[in-house]
């Protein structure tokens, strides 16, 4: 993979809700543009998302089939490892908790795979109970592809890289298998407020 862009210099939000700003972070008015390689463009109608792995039946949705899927709005801020912060996003998306609903596993763990190669881990109780969703509007609008559209994972509770940009689908493991950025040293967890950034934090 090229390495990450970096080409941004986001707007600070001189004031916020303290109490809703994790240690180290500060707000933004931007919605940075971050990446591990070139922006996926994959037709709708190629794709699907899927869920395989340690499963009595493996499950998968095309484009039409997803969108006609149970949706939610979710209003929620969201933190970057970068250190910057952004209030009160809006999506709309799918819960994991509906797409794992009829899914038999005995599995802890999934790791998140995605158009262009990249993954992450996390555990299943991070991605349930309300936690997680694959989103795929932002503000009211399609997602547009630098921010992971057509649809990423949103898990707005941990670091936004384990919101994996152009998911495609789960795959549920008994252990816990590091992702992409996770081989390379950041945090296997990633808790924005305890400052779970890298390896050993």
């Amino acid at each position: 993979m090229s390495p990450v862009s970096r080409g941004f210099t986001p707007k600070r939000r001189p004031t916020g809700e303290p109490s809703r700003l994790p240690p180290g972070q500060y707000w933004t008015t931007d919605f940075p543009v971050l990446s591990a390689g070139p922006t996926p463009h994959t037709p709708l109608d190629e794709w699907s998302f899927m869920i395989d792995g340690v499963v009595e039946n493996p499950v998968s949705w095309p484009w039409q089939e997803f969108l006609a899927l149970p949706a939610e709005t979710i209003e929620t801020d969201i933190h970057c490892v970068t250190k910057w912060s952004k209030q009160e996003t809006s999506w709309k998306g799918v819960s994991l908790d509906t797409l794992l609903a009829g899914v038999d596993t005995s599995a802890e763990y999934i790791t998140a795979w995605s158009d262009g190669g990249y993954t992450t881990n996390l555990a299943l109780e991070d991605v349930t109970d309300g936690k997680a969703w694959v989103a795929y509007e932002y503000g009211g609008e399609p997602l547009e592809p630098e921010h992971g559209g057509p649809a990423r994972l949103l898990v707005p509770h941990l670091y936004f890289w384990k919101s994996a940009k152009w998911v495609r689908g789960l795959t549920l493991t008994a252990d816990d298998e590091p992702g992409f950025w996770e081989n390379y040293g950041y945090h296997n967890h990633g808790d924005p407020w305890l400052e779970q950034r890298y390896q050993g934090d």
